[in-house]
């Protein structure tokens, strides 16, 4: 049993190893491509705006959630070009807004058809039935261990019987800390895109700073995940059988 439970652990350790390896290979690719300049440029407009900024972004990553669209790339460039601080909130009231959105028009108009793609999905429809259960209890662990996608879970929650306010207030928290490592991810890359273009040498000091501070949010965003994991084991089954029938 111990055994077991030690080459589990490796595994996980060995995990976490390779995630951090290949967050740090994507930067540095990224770096040599100049693709943080590209993107900063993508979202330049977007911060010329002055106040009107953070509201054009928050907008657009409302109709990104409402369209079910990938919000990484927009909360990458929200580091990038906000920063880490104001790149945080604007990314966690736009994802928050943009799912509360999803989630009304589940629940409303678009209820028939969300009822269709759970009734050909078993595990969506195990979400529904842990929500519908427990609540926003699961809402919350789901955000931060997203075992189902994103852009679709916001429909499903809207079929559900939890209450908005609670839905709204799980998704926020359970959402924060893959905001914060995104986030942070395009802040970084900008700073290693500043520091190749500076005439000066960048200290070594300097990028144990950088190396470190990605690191722990790295690994402290994948703890979190874990975390949620396994307390969602523990209530509801997501494994999704084998569909027969299906084409």
């Amino acid at each position: 049993m111990q055994p077991h439970k030690s080459a589990t652990a490796l595994t996980k350790n060995v995990r976490v190893v390779l995630f951090v390896a290949a967050v740090i290979l994507m930067l540095l690719l990224g770096w040599a491509l100049d693709a943080p300049r590209h993107l900063q440029n993508a979202l330049f407009w977007v911060d010329s705006l002055g106040l009107w900024g953070p509201v054009v972004y928050v907008g657009i990553y409302i109709l990104v959630c409402i369209l079910m669209i990938p919000g990484s790339i927009l909360t990458l460039g929200a580091g990038a070009v906000f920063g880490v601080l104001r790149g945080t909130i604007y990314t966690s009231v736009g994802s928050t807004l943009g799912a509360t959105a999803a989630f009304m028009l589940g629940r409303f108009l678009l209820r028939d058809w969300v009822k269709q793609k759970v009734e050909t999905s078993p595990r969506l429809a195990a979400v529904d039935e842990a929500v519908g259960r427990e609540g926003a209890r699961i809402v919350f662990l789901l955000r931060m261990s997203p075992l189902v996608p994103f852009s679709i879970s916001n429909y499903v929650y809207g079929l559900t019987p939890v209450k908005l306010g609670r839905y709204i207030v799980a998704s926020w928290l359970g959402m924060i800390p893959g905001t914060i490592m995104y986030v942070y991810i395009g802040s970084l890359a900008r700073r290693l895109a500043e520091l190749g273009a500076a005439e000066r040498s960048t200290s070594p000091a300097e990028w144990t700073l950088y190396v470190v501070g990605l690191i722990a949010t790295v690994i402290a965003t994948v703890r979190v995940t874990v975390v949620a994991r396994r307390a969602l084991k523990r209530r509801v089954s997501l494994d999704e059988p084998p569909q027969e029938g299906q084409g």
